[in-house]
């Protein structure tokens, strides 16, 4: 018998770095490939619940996918007209928000000016520079515009026919996913298989649920500041806060935005204060006891996550990040040789003696009865 060969680390090492890099590569340029059909596995994963209960009524299950896939587009017809009629009234604003704007922008040059001592002209100029900048660049931008739209039109079209054959062809992908290990490992596989799809359909409900409520809270403040077009700047707050950490950010500002160009500057205040009750309910009440702890990645994790995400894929990607790394963590924890990688993903409660940050008021006070215990 041939003894195998044994290659050093740096050779593995390296073989490791090349094959990512490759692997990484595929999946930048293959992205109006990839991106239709992960969308469509996790649409499919959530709705076979209700495919399942319309067969299980005598219902011929392409009849099944039909409706279901229906009521799921009627639904997302439904939202996505409601905001195109609440965009199309802001744009019809926007001129009095540029004269806004600008008077802003002018004021806040004359502070400048005379707080440190700059010349107003030297700071026109600046702006004009910059104006220039991003109207050299404006052919660039409408041809990325396109492209992008383009990108999002033929995923519209491609991800229900997608999602159409996978829940069509449920159980022969599964039977070909049995197949591709040996019969010891089907246990497993099937393990695996299920607690995928629970963590996928848990998150996703969960997550729906959160969008709702918090959109319902971020319109419901706006409207009591009297900010203007507080419904479409609440579920559009709410669907930025489907992104982790990062869609906060951008929430926060936009909000902030629109305060400063249609209020007091006191109301950029009033508005912080209203994110912070919503986030501090989010966190510690919503999220918890309705997205649930399936998903148990670190905080670490999830910012990388989602910035690895943008950075292949653009915002599908961001909102890809959560869920597929949620998957891989479950792989990893079911594979003896890849249960460190599990531990390093995972938020798991460390041993007695140990402290783990937990960055609230609660988490303070717990921690420090661990410590002193």
């Amino acid at each position: 018998m041939k003894t195998p060969i044994q290659f050093p680390f740096y050779v593995k090492a390296t073989l490791l770095l090349v094959g990512f890099y490759f692997f990484i590569s595929i999946l930048s340029v293959g992205q109006d490939i990839f991106l239709p059909i992960l969308y469509a596995i996790l649409i499919a994963i959530a709705l076979s619940p209700a495919v399942n209960f319309l067969v299980r009524k005598k219902i011929n299950r392409a009849l099944s996918i039909s409706i279901v896939l229906f009521v799921a587009t009627l639904i997302i017809a439904a939202l996505i007209a409601f905001l195109t009629s609440q965009m199309s009234s802001l744009s019809d604003a926007l001129p009095q928000f540029t004269i806004k704007f600008q008077l802003l922008l002018n004021q806040t040059v004359d502070w400048a000016s005379s707080t440190f001592n700059i010349s107003p002209n030297k700071i026109n100029a600046w702006i004009a520079d910059t104006k220039n900048d991003l109207l050299n660049d404006r052919n660039a931008l409408i041809g990325n515009t396109i492209s992008t739209m383009s990108g999002i039109l033929a995923s519209a079209f491609l991800t229900p026919v997608y999602i159409f054959m996978i829940l069509y062809y449920q159980s022969h992908l599964l039977e070909f996913i049995h197949q591709l290990f040996v019969a010891e490992q089907d246990n497993q596989v099937s393990e695996i298989l299920s607690e995928t799809k629970g963590i996928i359909q848990s998150y996703l409900s969960g997550l729906f649920v959160e969008f709702s409520i918090v959109a319902i809270l971020n319109s419901i403040g706006l409207l009591l500041l009297g900010i203007d077009y507080a419904i479409l700047l609440g579920i559009v707050g709410a669907l930025l806060n489907v992104i982790p950490y990062l869609g906060g950010i951008i929430c926060v500002a936009l909000f902030m935005a629109i305060a400063l160009v249609t209020k007091a500057p006191i109301y950029v205040l009033y508005v912080i204060g209203l994110y912070s009750l919503i986030q501090f309910i989010d966190n510690n009440y919503i999220v918890p006891k309705i997205v649930g702890s399936k998903v148990k990645l670190n905080a670490l994790i999830c910012v990388v996550a989602v910035i690895a995400g943008a950075a292949l894929w653009g915002i599908p990607g961001m909102f890809l990040s959560i869920p597929l790394t949620a998957v891989i963590k479950l792989i990893c924890d079911r594979i003896e040789s890849l249960k460190q990688w599990g531990f390093l993903l995972g938020d798991i409660a460390p041993a007695s003696g140990k402290m783990k940050f937990n960055f609230t008021v609660k988490g303070f006070i717990k921690n420090f009865n661990l410590k002193n215990q």
